[in-house]
C-alpha cells in the first residue's frame, strides 16, 4: 500500500521525467507510456492500465491538464481537477509515474521519455496513435488494448444526468 507521500512522489513534471528516464535507466527497464484524461476512473480504465503495465517494466501515464481536457471534451469537463485525477492514478499499484501535460497531444512528452512501448485503447488503430511513428523509429512498439464494452466516462456522465 502506498502512503500519501509516496503517491505524491509518483506525480512528476515533464522536466523531471527527462532527467529520470535517462539512457542508463532505459537500458535496465522497458518504459511503457499511455495517456488520457481519466476524468472518472472506472473499471474500463483499471483493466486498460493494468494490461498496459504488463507490456513492460515501468508504466508512465500522461495525464491531460484541466485546460487540455476542456479543449478536447468541451465545457463542463473535466469533472475532477488534474491534481485529484493524478493522485487517483498514482495510487494504483500498477502505475509507476503520472505526468500532467498541457498540450492537446502527448507528442512532446513521448519525445522526452522515449518509451519502448506506446499503449492506447481499442478505439484506436496503431497507425493513428500520436507518437506511433516516432516510437517505432527507435525500435519501440505500439500496443492496442481492447476496450471493456460498456465502460466509458461519457456514458457514465450520461447515466448520471
Amino acid at each position: 500500500m502506498r502512503s500519501y507521500e509516496e503517491i505524491q512522489q509518483r506525480i512528476i513534471t515533464p522536466e523531471e521525467a527527462g532527467r529520470l528516464f535517462s539512457t542508463s535507466f532505459r537500458k535496465r527497464r522497458r518504459i511503457v507510456f499511455t495517456n488520457g484524461c481519466f476524468d472518472l476512473l472506472h473499471r474500463g480504465h483499471v483493466y486498460y492500465l493494468s494490461r498496459a503495465a504488463e507490456t513492460g517494466d515501468v508504466l508512465v501515464v500522461g495525464l491531460n491538464s484541466d485546460d487540455s481536457v476542456t479543449r478536447l471534451k468541451g465545457a463542463g469537463r473535466p469533472l475532477n481537477p488534474q491534481q485529484a485525477r493524478a493522485e487517483v492514478l498514482a495510487a494504483l499499484a500498477f502505475v509507476d509515474y503520472v505526468i500532467i501535460f498541457q498540450e492537446d497531444t502527448p507528442l512532446d512528452l513521448i519525445l522526452k521519455i522515449r518509451p519502448d512501448v506506446l499503449v492506447k485503447g481499442g478505439d484506436y488503430r496503431a497507425a493513428d496513435v500520436v507518437g506511433s511513428r516516432e516510437v517505432t523509429s527507435w525500435n519501440g512498439r505500439v500496443e492496442i488494448i481492447p476496450l471493456l464494452e460498456g465502460y466509458s466516462t461519457s456514458s457514465m456522465i450520461d447515466r448520471l444526468s
